[in-house]
């Protein structure tokens, strides 16, 4: 424990914490990701994590039973609006086609070098002012450190892709995922993942080359006090009429309540539709 105490705080890499997913509906195990990974990065002494984003899947990605993204970034709102680090983000989810992981995670890394409040990446160029460009310009190649005296965070925050352990295992799904995707991902941004106790991760991760060869970018988060909710057992209780209070947020349970938004009907929606990644990558490898 001494040795954590005399860690230097300000030696600490920052993490912004990103989970990506349909969240139809959202769950206190989603909820329950983030606290997860951040107790370990913070355990590690390495790490502080400044945020987490969850960024719900557009309506494009053709999943069976999805309902409107409208709805699913409510409840997400809803979910969260009591917590001081999680937020939501609808740019994914307003995008009118279905857009990579990578292409999320890469926008979100993107924002963060350049908080531009449009998040128009053309518009940050003429918003500067022409007499301080020149004069930050020959600062350029200069250390980060002259920048803000204190050696304190590590350059810019990395964003890290947040899943529960079948996201990963669904890296082995023929077409779901690009190689070169999850190559980037792994190489250049990381993943963190929460694994069951004596889980197959493990093993998942010694039999894909790509992942071995990056594991050192791939944290393992263990969750002992072990959680079964997932979003079809929530639809589907509902459509049974059965409570789902104590799985989901009271806010969320009221709004699923009050616009009736899982029934029979909405299970079928997109029933017989190829996901989008399935489509896309089908045809990619034709063409």
């Amino acid at each position: 424990m001494q040795g954590m105490a005399m860690e230097d705080p300000d030696k600490k890499t920052e993490v912004v914490l990103l989970a990506c997913g349909s969240f139809n509906p959202i769950t206190n195990m989603h909820l329950r990701l983030f606290e997860l990974a951040k107790d370990y990065f913070h355990e590690t002494g390495k790490y502080k994590v400044i945020k987490g984003i969850i960024s719900p899947v557009g309506d494009a990605y053709k999943k069976k039973g999805l309902i409107s993204a409208n709805h699913r970034v409510t409840m997400a709102k809803l979910a969260t609006k009591n917590s001081d680090w999680v937020e939501v983000d609808d740019w994914e989810s307003s995008q009118s086609e279905w857009l990579e992981t990578l292409k999320v995670l890469r926008y979100h890394h993107q924002k963060l070098l350049s908080p531009d409040p449009t998040n128009s990446l053309q518009n940050a160029i003429p918003l500067t002012k022409p007499g301080r460009k020149r004069k930050q310009e020959p600062n350029r190649h200069d250390p980060v450190k002259k920048k803000n005296q204190s050696p304190a965070i590590k350059s810019v925050p990395q964003v890290k892709l947040l899943c529960g352990s079948d996201m990963l295992e669904s890296f082995g799904i023929p077409n779901l995922w690009k190689l070169e995707d999850i190559t980037e991902i792994v190489e250049n941004h990381g993943l963190v993942c929460i694994s069951r106790a004596g889980n197959s991760v493990q093993k998942f991760i010694y039999e894909s080359d790509i992942l071995w060869r990056h594991k050192n970018n791939i944290h393992l988060v263990e969750e002992w006090i072990t959680n079964d909710i997932s979003s079809t057992k929530i639809r589907r209780a509902l459509r049974r009429g059965q409570s789902i209070r104590y799985l989901v947020p009271d806010v969320v349970q009221a709004y699923i309540e009050k616009n009736n938004l899982y029934s029979p009907e909405s299970e079928d929606r997109n029933a017989g539709v190829v996901l989008a990644p399935l489509q896309k990558h089908a045809s990619d490898s034709k063409s």
